[in-house]
């Protein structure tokens, strides 16, 4: 299947198919909508596939929000927000809200995306054969990808009590056309919406390419095992987190960044993405860049990085130079670009992944532990190590992947804490928006709000 950059133009289109949109020209109310009108054609399904692709960049789902809500919500003075939104200072300082608007959107933007995949799905005997697999799978994926990042925002830990008891998300795998009594769904518990996830990434990875047209911005087989790695490792799975990881780097479609810089450049880095959101400057928008970039990058400078992190990096590891100041903050310089890409997920975080599996496993799938830190750190020209223990290597995550989303859920599936704040304490799980407590009632609030 063919999908160009150009189609992104059809995202407006696509919302009025499928969700109930406030847009000032449209004077047919679409509350609900005849499915018939809307998916006739293999062409419809194609293009609100490219509607989902759109929702998925969203500002609150990976086209930044996710990640910084993972990394803010993790952070234990390593960086300051400086900035004056107060529901992003909420999620910093652990406040957050039940009318925090960020939080709302996150839920919101996320399930509108899940509509418009379940719509796809809905409607796959309209495309033929040649094009069907590949089409199922990149609805899979964003659904699967989704339900994962809701669950383990909205949701306690896996290794936090009971998963098959505790809440998760509600499931919906259909598409809501209209709105009625039974679309007010009770909250999964959060074993069911891990299982979902894991259901729709594996169909993903058997239905999709190695490679697709549009680049990765688009689902692939690797996008779709590297999310699997990152599910199983959340659920201290590690023969499968391992397993897939190992799919991903042994696949030959990707390769490391010869410099640390240019994963970072969207004119270099095409080997080392294995998925991310595509940003030009007539579409997309990144606030990764927002939010971390400097003034003179076009940023807002609001996430200040502190010393106390950066000394974390020894002298002559490259990552630990790559910053640049402005004034008297200092600012990550991995968002520099304002119509930069915002990358989902890397290849450098797999053989991390692989390399804490293995030795958690005592095992050298593909490698060792040690030759796979060893070689994330002959790329940032940092010393190569003789030996490895868990805690290098999960010091190895912190200083290769800051500020790209990880924080959170690696302080949770490591029982630690944020400074003095146990992982399951309940500031550490998002509430479920007022908006939805107060229209469902069959939605329960997560405790302590």
């Amino acid at each position: 299947m063919n999908l160009s950059i150009k189609h992104w133009l059809y995202a407006g289109a696509v919302g009025l198919l499928i969700t109930a949109c406030d847009n000032r020209l449209n004077v047919v109310p679409t509350q609900s909508i005849e499915q018939s009108q809307a998916l006739n054609t293999e062409q419809d399904v194609q293009i609100t596939l490219v509607g989902t692709y759109d929702g998925l960049s969203d500002v609150n789902l990976y086209g930044g929000g996710i990640q910084y809500i993972g990394d803010l919500m993790g952070d234990n003075r390593d960086v300051l927000f400086g900035g004056t939104y107060a529901t992003i200072d909420e999620i910093w300082r652990k406040t957050v809200t039940t009318s925090n608007t960020v939080t709302r959107d996150f839920w919101l933007d996320g399930y509108n995306a899940i509509n418009r995949a379940n719509n796809v799905l809905s409607a796959l005997t309209k495309v033929g054969e040649a094009n069907r697999g590949n089409i199922e799978g990149q609805a899979r994926f964003i659904r699967g990808a989704l339900y994962f990042e809701l669950v383990k925002a909205f949701g306690k830990s896996w290794n936090d009590g009971n998963p098959t008891a505790n809440p998760g998300v509600p499931l919906v795998l259909t598409p809501t056309t209209s709105v009625t009594d039974a679309d007010y769904r009770a909250r999964n518990t959060v074993a069911e919406v891990y299982a979902q996830a894991i259901d729709d990434l594996t169909k993903a990875e058997s239905l999709l390419p190695a490679t697709q047209s549009g680049g990765t911005g688009f689902a692939t087989k690797g996008a779709a095992a590297a999310t699997l790695a990152r599910i199983y490792l959340q659920q201290q799975n590690y023969a499968s987190a391992r397993d897939a990881a190992n799919r991903v780097i042994t696949s030959g479609t990707y390769a490391l960044e010869d410099n640390f810089a240019d994963v970072f450049n969207d004119a270099t880095n095409g080997s080392e993405i294995i998925f991310k959101i595509i940003v030009t400057d007539q579409d997309g928008a990144n606030d990764m860049n927002t939010f971390y970039a400097s003034s003179p990058n076009q940023g807002r400078g609001d996430v200040r990085v502190q010393s106390k992190f950066r000394a974390l990096y020894a002298t002559g590891d490259v990552r630990g130079t790559f910053f640049n100041t402005a004034g008297q903050n200092t600012f990550t310089s991995k968002f520099n670009d304002q119509y930069g890409d915002v990358p989902v997920v890397r290849l450098a975080e797999m053989y991390l992944v692989r390399a804490e599996t293995n030795l958690r496993l005592g095992t050298s799938v593909g490698a060792s532990p040690l030759a796979d830190v060893n070689l994330i750190r002959s790329r940032a020209k940092a010393t190569a190590l003789t030996t490895v223990d868990l805690a290098a290597i999960l010091l190895e995550r912190r200083l290769e992947l800051a500020f790209e989303g990880q924080q959170l859920a690696d302080i949770k599936r490591t029982a630690g804490t944020v400074g003095t704040v146990a992982y399951n304490a309940n500031n550490l799980v998002l509430p479920i928006p007022q908006r939805e407590i107060d229209t469902n009632k069959k939605l329960v609030q997560n405790p302590g709000y």
